[in-house]
């Protein structure tokens, strides 16, 4: 009985290994990124395919894939050479931690307060493009994302959403920030 008990213990501390092996791969890998193509030496947007690496890193180094080049399908069957630069630094090419990089310190355009901290699951901030028009992160091609931040300006979520309802439901807005008429 306790040798039974000591082998159901140890299955369950490796499966418990395994498992976290396994996810710890899958939430390293996956989400969008931007690399440098090295057939054109200009960005890329590209994303892994997050549950193949998990699946073979047991026991070893991931193995990583594209699932997705915003250069295919033209020129999808390239080598994949831009990999090399994931492997290299996975965290430094996720858009997420791109993005979260370029709003530290900086504050909202329209309001002026403070960004602050971007916590992963509540609202986030946006991006006022050059065009005057705010969006969020998830409306920027990664591969444009270089030149749209390099023009672009934080707006806040509040501030952006303001915005877009003004865009996109005006018939719905009252705008009070003029002064009131006075009636006589």
């Amino acid at each position: 009985m306790v040798v039974r008990m000591v082998v159901i213990g140890i299955a369950l501390v490796l499966s418990g290994i395994a498992i976290g092996r396994l996810l710890s791969a899958w939430l390293k890998y996956r989400g969008r990124r931007v690399v440098t193509c090295p057939e054109t030496q200009r960005p890329a947007g590209v994303m892994i395919d997050a549950g193949h690496a998990a699946a073979t890193a047991l026991g070893k180094a991931p193995e990583l894939r594209l699932s997705t080049c915003s250069r295919w399908p033209e020129r999808a069957g390239c080598g994949q050479n831009c990999l090399s630069q994931i492997e290299a630094t996975p965290e430094d090419c996720l858009v997420r931690n791109i993005l979260v990089k370029w709003y530290e310190g900086k504050t909202c355009v329209s309001c002026g307060r403070p960004i602050g901290k971007i916590i992963a699951g509540s609202v986030e901030p946006a991006v006022f493009r050059a065009d005057k028009i705010s969006v969020e992160w998830s409306e920027i091609p990664a591969e444009q994302l270089q030149e749209t931040l390099s023009v672009a300006h934080p707006i806040c979520f509040a501030c952006h959403m303001a915005g877009k309802m003004v865009r996109e439901h005006q018939a719905l807005v009252t705008d009070r920030s003029q002064s009131a008429v006075r009636q006589s």
